[in-house]
């Protein structure tokens, strides 16, 4: 068997990958996964009303739904080149664009030596990745996930290659784009990067204010009212929704005092994790930390939103924890959590519809940090100047000074496809018929992604209507 997972010939190579290739076509085609670019028709439907006929961008619902925009306005400013093209054609940029964003996500968390993995390994890398169920909803949603966490690594990236002058601007724009990712702001603010802090927070607030400034009227109404109305986004108890928030609601508890008291240990949990991982110079397990940490906290985490997992899965790998890496990561290929859709009650229905909440919490609490001393970069500044060995794969630095060369992630994401991280048996409901409903794999189509089961509109967006 393992002979027929590593061929030690190209031409075996070629033809593992052309079969797994055809095997993940098959099972995309066939389980109902396609989400029918359910979110890029409320970007391209809103965009659309509000340049070419005048709406108010908040109005817009998508024909059929009752669904709108939900990001703050910046988002919108910055899809404003949706109204530059068709319906296709924006199918067509948002695969582009999230593909490109996949790209740099890899390459920053595979580091300097990813051309050492070679073809094969990252052709078996991108096939598990096709399989990991919030990345092909990201695809398939038209989502903007895989942009916010490129845009994070990025300052991981600038702060690793000793580019730190621009380190803040990805994280900034990141948070002004959608909330969420502002809980990195407090990252580096522990880290001891007060100036890239600083200059997220700037860069966050100008995006805020020039939105402001394009439409007065979006920005009081988002700021006002739509952001503490969840009900805009969908159901808290939807199976979709894998929070804290989500958890309590499932289990009946709707009130906002336990919610906070909840988040509130989460991030004392956070903090504390995310300080060791620091000071241990572990720049990557202290993103990963902070991206765990987020999906818990944020009111409404959808299963696309936790992409910004996979940082944790390059430190598993990193640190040698492959098997418990190929565990996690094949659950989260099986979209089991839909079991739950319509009734999530009883103790298998507690444990069972929250499997990856579950999955969250325990890569915050028990994620390795730390990294071996050939390659560890410290994160925070220090004063202190530590002189490490020159090594064909460790150049040598000195604290407060990182060189170009180093890698930022210390990881090796294509060993995944080496030691079978998802070789786990992800075939589910395949006798069931394809659904282009966003957001249950296993359910049929809906006209509000998170909360509605009645049957959504075709992809026929009438910006007038």
């Amino acid at each position: 068997m393992s002979g027929l997972l590593r061929p030690r010939t190209d031409r075996g190579r070629v033809l593992l990958v052309l079969v797994l290739v055809a095997a993940v076509t098959l099972f995309t085609a066939t389980v109902p996964l396609l989400r029918g670019f359910f979110d890029l028709r409320v970007y391209y439907g809103a965009v659309h009303t509000w340049v070419h006929h005048g709406g108010r961008i908040y109005d817009y619902r998508v024909p059929g739904t009752t669904y709108g925009f939900t990001y703050p306005p910046f988002a919108a400013l910055a899809m404003l080149p949706l109204a530059l093209l068709d319906r296709t054609s924006a199918i067509v940029v948002s695969l582009l664009v999230n593909l490109a964003a996949l790209a740099a996500i890899l390459r920053i968390l595979a580091g300097p030596g990813w051309r050492r993995h070679g073809w094969f390994r990252w052709a078996l890398c991108l096939c598990l990745l096709a399989m990991f169920e919030p990345l092909r909803d990201t695809f398939s949603f038209g989502q903007v996930n895989l942009v916010l966490l490129a845009l994070v690594l990025g300052d991981c990236w600038l702060l690793a290659t000793g580019r730190g002058r621009w380190a803040g601007v990805g994280i900034g724009l990141a948070a002004a784009v959608k909330l969420t990712p502002a809980l990195f702001i407090g990252l580096l603010l522990l880290a001891g990067r007060r100036r890239a802090a600083g200059l997220a927070t700037v860069v966050a607030a100008a995006a805020t204010a020039l939105a402001a400034w394009a439409d007065p009227g979006a920005s009081r109404f988002y700021w006002t009212e739509a952001l503490w109305d969840t009900g805009r986004v969908g159901r808290l108890d939807y199976v979709s929704n894998q929070s804290l928030q989500g958890v309590l609601a499932r289990l009946g508890e709707t009130g906002r005092p336990l919610w906070a008291t909840a988040v509130l240990l989460t991030l004392c949990v956070w903090a504390w994790r995310t300080r060791g991982a620091v000071k241990a110079g572990d720049r990557t397990a202290a993103f990963a930390l902070t991206g765990a940490a987020a999906c818990l906290v944020s009111p409404i985490t959808w299963v696309h939103h936790l992409v910004w997992l996979l940082p944790s899965f390059a430190v598993l790998l990193r640190t040698g924890h492959p098997r418990i890496a190929g565990a996690l990561y094949t659950v989260l290929c099986t979209s089991v959590v839909w079991l739950w859709f319509d009734d999530a009650s009883g103790i298998g229905g507690f444990l069972g519809s929250n499997t990856y909440t579950w999955i969250t919490l325990g890569l915050l609490l028990g994620l390795p940090t730390g990294q071996p001393r050939r390659v560890r970069l410290p994160l925070a500044r220090s004063l202190s100047t530590t002189v490490v060995t020159p090594s064909p794969d460790s150049p040598a630095t000195t604290a407060g000074t990182v060189q170009s060369g180093t890698s930022p992630a210390g990881c090796d994401v294509a060993a995944a496809a080496a030691t079978g991280v998802a070789g786990g048996d992800v075939r589910r409901g395949s006798g069931r018929s394809p659904s282009s409903e966003p957001t249950a794999s296993t359910r049929p189509a809906a006209s509000k992604p998170q909360s509605s089961r009645s049957r959504a509109s075709s992809y026929t967006v009438d910006p007038s209507a």
